[in-house]
């Protein structure tokens, strides 16, 4: 069974956990998913079924839209609504222009640290592992890019907020830092994710509405992501065999194409090695 779930994740559950109750449902041995929400979080996940598995990181690269809660005047040690209250402030005279100022100095390209509470590897262990042991340890930077960033309302120190962001951005750091830009503490009160890449939260079903009819194939879904090429003949079995394919006619900015057959039937996803030039990124 190949193809894509759209699910709206409930609250407290793990994304994992998603994964196994779709894994017991289809009797599908190969199941995953791609960009992991946290077990408060709720909205699109993308769970992967058969050979989907293989595109995983596609998808994992791919912008993030979430609708967000951030919660002024206290600091919690996971910073979401999880964890425990290590630090107050006070929450000033905060104006949503301020509010509106702040998320525009945020747009573009800059740096964040992992949260202790998050899934990132160092030295071979998930982050969590040593947060819940009580050890802090060093975290390297990572580029992240904020591509918008709206205020839905603010009231009673709570502002809501949408965001587009790209892949590796943590909300819950996002969030601390807004805090910390209006004078004061904050965390992470609720998070729903809406959308990756183009793909809608509108699209998705819950658990309780999953049947075969519900798996959307390999095809229809990449061609939401990446442009596809349909091949001849002798292409299609260069692709089958994963040899290097040239495009002469293919725009610069394509780097990552899926390529399909005369029945546009997925076969590979092939990159941009030079100027004409595909070579196999992953079989199909």
């Amino acid at each position: 069974m190949n193809g894509y779930l759209l699910i709206d994740k409930p609250k407290d559950w793990t994304s994992r956990d998603v994964c196994n109750k779709v894994q017991h449902f289809f009797h599908e041995k190969k199941v995953g998913h791609s960009g992991t929400l946290d077990p408060f979080a709720t909205g699109l996940l993308i769970v992967c079924l058969g050979s989907a598995t293989k595109t995983i990181q596609l998808w994992e690269e791919a912008d993030k839209e979430y609708l967000a809660e951030l919660k002024l005047g206290n600091k919690t040690d996971t910073g979401d609504v999880t964890g425990n209250i290590i630090d107050s402030g006070k929450v000033g005279n905060v104006t949503i222009k301020m509010i509106k100022e702040i998320f525009v100095s945020l747009l573009g390209e800059s740096e964040q640290i992992p949260p202790m509470a998050s899934a990132v590897h160092v030295n071979g262990r998930k982050l969590y592992t040593y947060f819940h042991k009580g050890q802090e340890i060093e975290r390297k930077t990572r580029k992240i890019q904020i591509k918008s960033c709206d205020l839905l309302s603010f009231s009673d120190n709570t502002i809501v907020f949408k965001c587009r962001v790209s892949k590796g951005t943590y909300l819950r750091t996002l969030s601390e830092t807004i805090a910390e830009k209006l004078g004061t503490v904050g965390y992470l009160n609720n998070l729903r994710r809406t959308k990756i890449g183009e793909i809608n939260l509108e699209k998705s079903i819950t658990l309780d509405q999953m049947n075969d009819q519900s798996i959307i194939s390999i095809e229809e879904m990449l061609k939401n992501l990446i442009p596809f090429v349909i091949l001849n003949d002798s292409e299609t079995k260069k692709a089958i065999n994963g040899m290097k394919i040239s495009f002469g006619n293919l725009p610069k900015s394509y780097d990552k194409i899926l390529l399909l057959d005369q029945s546009q039937k997925a076969l590979a996803i092939y990159t941009r090695q030079d100027e004409d030039t595909f070579a196999s990124l992953r079989g199909l």
